[in-house]
C-alpha cells in the first residue's frame, strides 16, 4: 500500500490527470498481490453501477440547466436588494448569491466560475483588489456546496450509506451560519479598506417581498425537492430527475429563456462534467479496493482512537487530517477513498454520520479553495487573472471564518441535526 501511495503522489506531481494517476497507481498493488487484472476492470465497472449514484449526473444536468434559464440574473438582482446596503456591497452580494445559488447549483466550482464571470469585472472596476475579489468569490462557493442540493453530500451519502434526505436537510442551517460568518469577515475587511455600499438604505419589507416574488420558482425549488423526498414521492436519485424536468419547464415555459442553442450547450457541458466525475469515481474504486484489502481503515482507526476515546477530540483529529489531505487531493477522490476509512471510526466513538458528513464535506470542499491543487482556487485565479499567492493571502480571513463555523458545528451538533430530526425523527 505504501508503494501505491508513493506512486500516486509521483504521478500527481508529474501533471498526469487525476483519474489516470489514481488508476495507474492502483495497478501495481494487484500485480504484486497476484490478483488477476480482470478484478481491476470489474472494480472500474461495478463502481458506476449504483442506482443512488444516478443523482450525481441528474443534479449536474439540472444545475447547468438552471444557470441558462435566467435564474442567475434574477438571483443577482435579489442578492443586491438583500445585501447591497452592507459595507463591501458587491462582495456581500457575491456571498448572498452563493447562498441563493446553493438551492440551484450544488457545485462550488460552477458557482465560482459563474460569479467570477458576472460579478468579478464589476467588482474590480469598483476599486476592489483582484486578490480580494478572487478570494471572496472563490471561498463563497463553499456555501453553494453546503446548502441542498449539494452534489458532494450526494456522493457522501452513497459511499457512506447515509440518508441523502437527512444530509440535504442538515446543510440548511450550517449553510446560513457560514453565510453569516463570511459576511462578518467581509464587513471587517471592507471597513478597513473603505469599500463602499452600493445602496444607501436597507431594503424595505416590500422590496424583499417583490424580489422574492420575482425569484419564486428558484427559491421554492429546494423546498419542493425536500418535500418530495420526505413524502416518499421520489428517492434522492429520482429527485435529480425531478430537478432536471423542473429546470427545463421553468426555462422554457416560465422564464422563456432556454433556447435550443443554450440547451445544446448545457448538454455538452453536462456530458463533460459527468464524464470527468464518473471516470474519477471508477478509478477510485480500484484504489479503494487496495486500501480496504490492506486493512488501512483498521490501522488508521486504531491510531486515531489511540489518541483519545473522546468523540470530540477524535472528530477534530479527523477534520485536521482531512484539512491537510484536502490541500493535495481532489474533493471527489477524498470522499470515495476516505469515507470508507473514517466511517468505522465515527461509529465506534458514537458520532452521528449525518453530523460527520456535513463537517466532512465543509472541510473537504474547502480543500478545493486552498493551494497547492485547489480546483476552485485555480478557476477564480484564471478567470480574474490573479496570482495564486495573492489569492492565498486574501483568502486567510475567509479560511478563519470557515474554521470558526466548523468549531461551532462541532461543539453544537444540534445546529446540524435539528432540521433532519424534526422532519425525519431522531
Amino acid at each position: 500500500m505504501t508503494l501505491v501511495g508513493i506512486l500516486f503522489l509521483i504521478l500527481l506531481a508529474s501533471g498526469i490527470p487525476l483519474a489516470f494517476a489514481i488508476g495507474a497507481a492502483s495497478v501495481p498493488f494487484f500485480i504484486l498481490r497476484d490478483i488477476p487484472l480482470e478484478v481491476v476492470v470489474q472494480r472500474l465497472i461495478s463502481a458506476t453501477q449504483s442506482f443512488p449514484l444516478l443523482a450525481v449526473p441528474f443534479f449536474v444536468f439540472a444545475g447547468n440547466l438552471m444557470n441558462e434559464t435566467g435564474i442567475t440574473r434574477r438571483m443577482i438582482k435579489f442578492a443586491n436588494i438583500l445585501t447591497g446596503h452592507m459595507r463591501g456591497g458587491l462582495a456581500q452580494v457575491g456571498i448572498a448569491l452563493a447562498a441563493l445559488m446553493g438551492g440551484v447549483s450544488g457545485s462550488a466550482v460552477a458557482d465560482c466560475a459563474m460569479e467570477c464571470r458576472i460579478l468579478g469585472p464589476d467588482m474590480i472596476k469598483s476599486g476592489y483588489s483582484k486578490g480580494f475579489v478572487a478570494a471572496v468569490l472563490g471561498m463563497a462557493g463553499l456555501i453553494t456546496a453546503t446548502i441542498p442540493p449539494s452534489i458532494g453530500l450526494v456522493l457522501y451519502g452513497v459511499v457512506g450509506e447515509v440518508s441523502i434526505g437527512r444530509l440535504f436537510l442538515a446543510g440548511i442551517i450550517p449553510g446560513l451560519v457560514l453565510t453569516m460568518t463570511m459576511m462578518i469577515a467581509t464587513s471587517i475587511i471592507a471597513r478597513k479598506r473603505g469599500y463602499q455600499k452600493i445602496r444607501e438604505k436597507a431594503p424595505s419589507f416590500l422590496d424583499v417581498l417583490k424580489g422574492a416574488a420575482e425569484n419564486f420558482w428558484a427559491l421554492i425549488f429546494p423546498f419542493l425537492l425536500i418535500a418530495g423526498i420526505r413524502s416518499g414521492l421520489f428517492t434522492p436519485s429520482e429527485a435529480g430527475a425531478f430537478a432536471v424536468v423542473y429546470a427545463f419547464l421553468v426555462g422554457v415555459f416560465i422564464y422563456k429563456e432556454l433556447t435550443l442553442s443554450k440547451f445544446w450547450e448545457v448538454l455538452r457541458q453536462t456530458a463533460s462534467d459527468v464524464g470527468v466525475i464518473m471516470f474519477i469515481i471508477a478509478c477510485s474504486s480500484a484504489f479503494a479496493y487496495a486500501v480496504v484489502t490492506d486493512r488501512l481503515p483498521q490501522y488508521l482507526s486504531q491510531f486515531i482512537i489511540g489518541i483519545s476515546d473522546n468523540k470530540y477530540i477524535v472528530l477534530l483529529a479527523i477534520l485536521s487530517l482531512l484539512f491537510i489531505i484536502g490541500m493535495f487531493m481532489e474533493a471527489t477522490v477524498n470522499v470515495l477513498i476516505l469515507v470508507p476509512i473514517f466511517m468505522p471510526i465515527i461509529y465506534k466513538v458514537g458520532i452521528d454520520p449525518v453530523h460527520f458528513g456535513l463537517l466532512f464535506m465543509l472541510i473537504n470542499t474547502m480543500g478545493g479553495m486552498t493551494p497547492p491543487v485547489g480546483v476552485t482556487m485555480y478557476t477564480a485565479c484564471s478567470l480574474l487573472d490573479c496570482p495564486t499567492d495573492v489569492y492565498t493571502l486574501e483568502a486567510i480571513p475567509y479560511i478563519i471564518a470557515v474554521v470558526v463555523t466548523v468549531l461551532i458545528l462541532v461543539i453544537f451538533p444540534q445546529i446540524v441535526l435539528y432540521i433532519p430530526n424534526l422532519v425525519f425523527g431522531s
